[in-house]
C-alpha cells in the first residue's frame, strides 16, 4: 500500500475519533463544572432565542459546505494528520512531509484564517441555543481557548514556515476566526490555509 493511501486511512481513523474524544472530554468537563459549581443546567432560554439557535446552526453548516467547496474534507483530515504526525516525530514545520496542497485563500478563507474552527464554533453555539443546556455555552468557550491558544497557533507557525512571506501577507489582512466588517483589498488572491 502506498504512503498516500496510508495517510489518508490514518487520517480517517486516528484524526476523527481524536477529535471526537476531545469534543466529547469538554461536554464532560463543561458538564462536571456545571454541576460542581451549581450552575443552573439550563438557563430557561426565551423560545424566541431558542428559535435563533436554527439560524445558527444554519450558519454554521453554511460555512462548512463553503469551504468544502474550496478545500474536502478529506485534505482537511489529511494535512491535519501530516501535522500531527510531523509534531510527533518533530520533524521541522518547514518539512512539508506529504502536504501538498497549495495556501488556499479563497472562499471563507478570504474572511477568515480558520472558517472550519469559526463554523465548529458556530454549530455548537446553535445547539446551546436549540437546546439551552448550559454545558455547551462552556463547550464554546473552551473551544475557543483550545482552538485561539493552542490550535490556530500551531497551525500558523506551521503555515508561516510552509509559506512564508505568501502566508504572512495573507495572516496581516485576515482576522483568525471572527470576519472583519471592512473588506480587505486582495483578500482573494492566492490558494487558503488549513482551516
Amino acid at each position: 500500500m502506498d504512503s498516500t493511501r496510508l495517510t489518508r486511512i490514518g487520517a480517517l481513523f486516528v484524526v476523527l475519533p481524536i477529535v471526537a474524544l476531545l469534543v466529547t472530554a469538554l461536554c464532560v468537563v463543561g458538564y462536571v463544572l456545571c454541576v460542581a459549581l451549581e450552575i443552573p443546567l439550563r438557563l430557561h432560554l426565551p423560545g424566541a432565542l431558542r428559535a435563533v439557535g436554527i439560524i445558527v446552526l444554519a450558519a454554521g453548516s453554511a460555512v462548512y459546505i463553503w469551504l468544502w467547496r474550496h478545500r474536502s474534507p478529506v485534505d482537511i483530515l489529511v494535512s491535519t494528520y501530516v501535522s500531527w504526525t510531523k509534531l510527533l516525530k518533530g520533524v521541522p514545520r518547514e518539512d512539508p512531509a506529504e502536504r501538498s496542497e497549495p495556501l488556499v485563500v479563497t472562499g471563507p478563507h478570504r474572511y477568515v484564517r480558520h472558517p472550519l474552527y469559526a463554523a465548529a464554533m458556530l454549530l455548537v453555539v446553535g445547539w446551546w441555543l436549540l437546546l439551552d443546556y448550559t454545558f455547551l455555552l462552556l463547550l464554546v468557550a473552551f473551544m475557543f481557548l483550545w482552538l485561539n491558544f493552542v490550535v490556530a497557533p500551531f497551525e500558523e507557525r506551521e503555515l508561516a514556515a510552509l509559506f512564508g512571506p505568501e502566508y504572512d501577507a495573507y495572516a496581516k489582512r485576515t482576522p483568525r476566526f471572527l470576519p472583519s466588517l471592512r473588506r480587505r483589498a486582495g483578500a482573494g488572491a492566492a490558494s487558503g490555509p488549513p482551516a
